[in-house]
């Protein structure tokens, strides 16, 4: 009788445990169905590694508004080897190029990892004309490329700080409201160095 006991009891002990596991198990699936409002599909992604961080709306947008915003700021760079008069615009277009190119395959792969699609070439988000995104309209890029000599650096610098002062605005909106890691270096790193070359273009403009 007491071998019975001890045994249904046993049983019974079992029993239990195994229900709160399956319990604790479904429970698990059911949190990680999201991530940040974007689905599973981004969050469980088998080319994501777990080592990236969360990312949120603000996050995509950023990548999606500075992958074009930097793609005409290198179309604009490319033009001053042939039709800059000034070596200090030449060399401020080159380092414009050397870091802004490798930025678009950074933010591109962030876009590809989350899930996202990437900016196709020559797309532009009309948004971001004008004062707070600095994208140059077809006509004022049409002025650049028929300019050259010392109409070309006065016209590139003018361009090129109004272009800079909007990613600068890009990059604290990404600071403030992004949430991945990576994104936020890169929004620091824009944020200092295209303050210093606008300081230097003020400069070279003779405005400050």
């Amino acid at each position: 009788m007491k071998k019975n006991l001890i045994r249904r009891t046993a049983l019974v002990a079992t029993a239990g445990a195994a229900s709160l596991v399956l319990a604790a198990c479904g429970s698990g699936d059911a949190a990680s169905g999201g991530h940040n409002g974007h689905g599973s599909a981004s969050s469980a992604s088998p080319s994501a590694p777990a080592s990236q961080g969360r990312h949120n709306a603000a996050d995509i947008t950023f990548a999606k508004g500075m992958i074009p915003h930097h793609r005409q700021a290198v179309e604009m760079a490319d033009l001053a080897p042939d039709r800059a008069e000034s070596v200090e615009v030449k060399k401020l277009a080159e380092e414009i190029k050397k870091a802004q190119d490798p930025e678009i395959k950074t933010l591109s792969g962030w876009l590809a990892s989350w899930g996202e699609q990437v900016p196709a070439e020559g797309a532009m988000d009309h948004s971001m004309h004008g004062t707070e995104g600095g994208m140059m309209t077809a006509e004022e890029m049409d002025s650049l490329k028929q300019s050259s000599g010392k109409a070309f650096d006065t016209a590139f610098m003018e361009m090129m700080i109004k272009h800079h002062e909007g990613a600068v605005a890009m990059a604290k909106t990404q600071k403030a409201d992004g949430a991945y890691p990576k994104a936020k270096v890169m929004a620091d790193a824009i944020t200092t160095s295209q303050t210093a070359e606008i300081a230097t273009m003020n400069s070279l403009l003779g405005k400050s």
